[in-house]
């Protein structure tokens, strides 16, 4: 381990990519704890620690919520664009084509991803902002109209923000920016979460922590084994004559990975997930059927059950989805056959596409299993123990493990890269 960061160390490019990716994740942190002003943040506290859907909100904000901080939707809104506009491809004859245009069609619908946030993020903020003055705490020292407005604009602001750190993190080739903000802060609120388990630690619950260690060490070595397992076609290439010369005739493989979305689904699905509870709290202070359903909302999200079902069928539906927007077995298929390549015993073409839509729903259903079970298993624990830490903890380490596989692997290609160059 000491070796490889040495070797990173003495790469200067990689070197200057990592320093300026913790630099973007410290003005991040910083931007955290910016509050925008005319917020009583001690009653937003209170308010919040009352609240279990605005609680877990605010963990995986990295506590931006509680600061009531300008950057306080964090990137919400972007992936809710993000979400919007991958369902639109698969629907919209005119989007479809764009995504098939390659690297400047995909840039177009990023395009149009990142104006779709700015709507988004005025919405959501005003939304959160009738939320929390209907609470019974004094959160805001005065509501009028130009502070409402002021307010918007400023938390708009900073989720453009963190999108524009995001794509340039993203830019440097050492994990996705949008998971490493996400990842900055789930992990800055460990410390915190340390603290007061051994503050209210006791002997009685020394059984509790020890499930919880043995939780967390199941879902990282699961996710682990998900994120690594992957299955090898074999791939022959054909032998081609030219003059007195014969090229080809090699054999190699093609890997399928058991789950090609990574931790996508998990963000996907924690995005929706809170969202109907979210919108029902404008209604349940209001009378009328409106309130009844409201009120039957959040009572049916509070109920670890339905709530744990819901969970596990959207991450397992997300895996789906968002690989079936990064896999494309037609075009992998006309690949191979356009380099003189071919599965032994399938044949070139429709039977290849084929062969690996079908061996890869295989793997996918498996991996898609196994990470939704993993997602409902600190639920399934919670049942019999009454811990709340538990489920943000088997979430938060999903996304945590899953992004740090993923930017150790981006890491070691970067150093690969260079070895390959100075050869």
């Amino acid at each position: 381990m000491w070796e490889k960061i040495k070797r990173v160390w003495k790469i200067k490019d990689l070197r200057g990519r990592i320093l300026f990716v913790v630099l973007m994740l410290v003005v991040f942190r910083a931007a955290a704890h910016i509050p925008v002003p005319g917020v009583n943040t001690e009653n937003l506290s209170r308010f919040l620690e009352g609240n279990q859907i605005l609680g877990l909100l605010n963990i995986f904000s990295g506590g931006t919520m509680e600061n009531f901080s300008v950057i306080m939707l964090g990137v919400a809104p972007y992936i809710t664009a993000s979400i919007i506009f991958q369902l639109l491809t698969m629907v919209v004859p005119q989007l479809e084509e764009m995504s098939k245009e390659g690297e400047s069609g995909q840039q177009k619908i990023n395009m149009y991803t990142r104006l779709a946030t700015v709507p988004l993020a005025l919405l959501q903020a005003f939304a959160m902002i009738k939320l929390l003055n209907q609470s019974q705490f004094q959160i805001f020292d005065s509501l009028e109209t130009y502070t409402y407005v002021s307010i918007m604009i400023t938390i708009t602001a900073g989720t453009v923000f963190l999108m524009w750190i995001g794509e340039l993190i993203s830019e440097k080739n050492i994990g996705n920016g949008i998971s490493l903000l996400i990842f900055a802060g789930i992990v800055s609120a460990l410390p915190t979460a340390v603290q007061n388990a051994i503050v209210n630690y006791s002997p009685s619950d020394l059984y509790l922590y020890l499930m919880f260690v043995g939780l967390a060490i199941v879902t990282v070595v699961g996710v682990v084994i998900i994120n690594e397992g992957q299955r090898n076609i074999p791939v022959s290439y054909a032998k081609q004559i030219r003059g007195n010369r014969t090229f080809g005739g090699s054999n190699t493989h093609l890997p399928l990975r058991v789950n090609m979305a990574g931790v996508i689904p998990i963000i996907f699905a924690i995005s929706v997930v809170l969202f109907p509870p979210m919108v029902a709290q404008f209604f349940v202070n209001g009378g009328g059927a409106m309130a009844r359903i409201a009120q039957f909302t959040i009572n049916a999200f509070n109920n670890q059950l339905v709530y744990g079902i819901l969970y596990f069928v959207l991450v397992f539906g997300f895996t789906y989805f968002y690989t079936a927007v990064i896999f494309h077995p037609q075009k992998m298929a006309e690949n191979l056959q356009r380099q003189g390549a071919f599965i032994p015993g399938i044949r070139p073409g429709k039977q290849t596409e084929e062969y690996l839509q079908k061996t890869a729903g295989r793997l996918l259903f498996t991996g898609a299993l196994f990470l939704g079970g993993i997602a409902v298993l600190p639920l399934i624990v919670r049942a019999f123990t009454g811990s709340q830490s538990l489920v943000i903890g088997g979430t938060s380490l999903l996304i945590v493990v899953s992004v740090a596989i993923e930017m150790a692997k981006q890491i070691e290609s970067q150093i690969k890269m260079h070895e390959y160059d100075r050869v």
